[in-house]
C-alpha cells in the first residue's frame, strides 16, 4: 500500500453534533466511531434557548444533526435550519412508535424522536418535614426551604410551570395570568439557592444536601439518585411538562450520509436498550422495549402511568407577542 493511500484510509469522517450534555452513551459513541470510521464531535447547550442561540449564530450551519425539543420543530423548519427526512436511508426507524412521531406538528416529516419523559421535582426526603407532592411547595415555599431550591435555568420550564402551580395551563397566554407569575417567581426568589441545572455527580448539590428541592427531567432525576437513595422524583399533582426529545437533519449538514447511518445506528433495538438504560429516559423505539428488563419499564419516574400523566401537558408554540411577554419574565427571574 502506498503512503497516499495509507494516509487515505486512515482520514476519518466527522458527525457534528447539536446536544445536551452526557445524553450519549459513550461506549454506543465509540463503537459507532470504530464502525464508521468517524469522529463524532458534539456542541453542548445548556437550555433550549441556549440551543436556539447557537443555531442562530451559525444560521444553522456547522452541524449535521440536532437535537431538538419537540417545540421548537415549526421554528426551525420556519428558519430553513432543517431538512425533511428520507426514513428509507436509515432502516430502523420502522420501529419508532407513530405515537411519538406525530406528537408535535412538523415531527412526522422532519424529526426523529429519541427520548420522551417529564418535567417535575427532584427532593431530599430526609431534609424536608413532608414529602413534596406540589408545585406550590417549589414556588410558594416554607421557610424550611429558604436557600434550598434549586431552578431550572429556562425560562419557558419556569414561567410554565410556576403558572401551572398557580392552577393555569403551561401554555396559557392569559397576560393577568403570567403578570400573577413574575409576582410568584419575585416572591420565591430569596428560597431560591441558584437558577443552575443540578449536576448529576456525587458532587451535586442535591447529593451534599447544599440544596433540597429542584426542578428536574425525570432521567435526570434517576441518574442523581444513584448517589443518595433519600433523592426522590415526583410529578407534581398539578402535571408536569410532557417532552420529546428529537433528532433532526440539519439542512447544511455536510455529511447526511453519515448522519442517517448514526440515526439508524441508535434505533438498532440492542442499541436503543442500552441508551435508554444509560440515560434512565422512555425509549420511543418499540423494538428496543422488548429488550428492557420489566423493573426499567416498571419504574414509574421513567414510565409514568395515564393517571400520572393526565394533568400534563407538552409545550405549544405560543403568540409572539405572548412569547415576549413570557420571556421577560423569566429573563428578569434567571438574570
Amino acid at each position: 500500500m502506498s503512503v497516499s493511500l495509507a494516509l487515505a484510509v486512515e482520514v476519518k469522517q466527522e458527525l457534528f453534533i447539536l446536544n445536551w450534555d452526557d445524553y450519549l452513551d459513550p461506549e454506543l459513541v465509540s463503537q459507532f466511531e470504530k464502525t464508521h470510521n468517524a469522529k463524532l464531535t458534539q456542541v453542548f447547550y445548556s437550555n433550549d434557548e441556549d440551543r436556539t442561540e447557537k443555531l442562530l449564530e451559525t444560521d444553522g450551519k456547522g452541524y449535521d444533526l440536532i437535537l431538538s425539543s419537540g417545540v421548537d420543530l415549526s421554528r426551525y423548519v420556519k428558519q430553513g435550519w432543517i431538512a425533511p427526512l428520507e426514513f428509507d436511508r436509515a432502516p430502523n426507524l420502522k420501529h419508532l412508535s407513530m405515537k411519538w412521531r406525530q406528537a408535535f406538528p412538523e415531527a412526522e416529516e422532519y424529526a426523529v424522536p429519541f427520548f420522551w419523559g417529564t418535567l417535575g421535582i427532584v427532593y431530599r426526603s430526609d431534609l424536608v418535614n413532608m414529602p413534596i407532592t406540589s408545585w406550590k411547595q417549589l414556588f410558594m415555599p416554607s421557610e424550611e426551604l429558604r436557600g434550598k431550591i434549586g431552578m431550572i435555568d429556562d425560562p419557558r420550564d419556569v414561567v410554565a410551570m410556576a403558572l401551572k402551580s398557580l392552577g393555569h395551563s403551561a401554555n396559557s397566554e392569559d397576560r393577568q395570568a403570567i403578570a400573577k407569575v413574575q409576582d410568584v417567581l419575585r416572591a420565591q426568589k430569596p428560597f431560591v439557592n441558584n437558577y443552575l441545572y443540578i449536576s448529576l455527580d456525587e458532587d451535586s448539590s442535591l447529593v451534599k444536601g447544599d440544596i433540597y428541592a429542584s426542578m428536574a427531567y425525570s432521567g435526570d432525576a434517576l441518574m442523581v439518585a444513584e448517589h443518595n437513595e433519600d433523592i426522590v422524583y415526583v410529578l407534581p399533582e398539578e402535571g408536569g411538562n410532557l417532552w420529546v426529545d428529537y433528532f433532526v437533519l440539519a439542512k447544511h449538514s455536510r455529511n447526511p450520509d453519515l448522519a442517517y447511518a448514526f440515526l439508524n445506528f441508535i434505533n438498532d433495538p440492542e442499541n436503543a436498550a442500552q441508551m435508554a438504560e444509560y440515560v434512565y429516559y422512555a425509549t420511543p423505539n418499540m423494538a428496543a422495549e422488548k429488550l428492557l428488563d420489566k423493573e426499567f419499564l416498571a419504574d414509574p419516574t421513567i414510565y409514568p402511568d395515564r393517571e400520572s400523566l393526565k394533568n400534563s401537558e407538552f409545550y405549544k408554540p405560543l403568540s409572539p407577542r405572548t412569547q415576549r411577554l413570557r420571556d421577560s419574565v423569566g429573563v428578569e427571574i434567571l438574570h
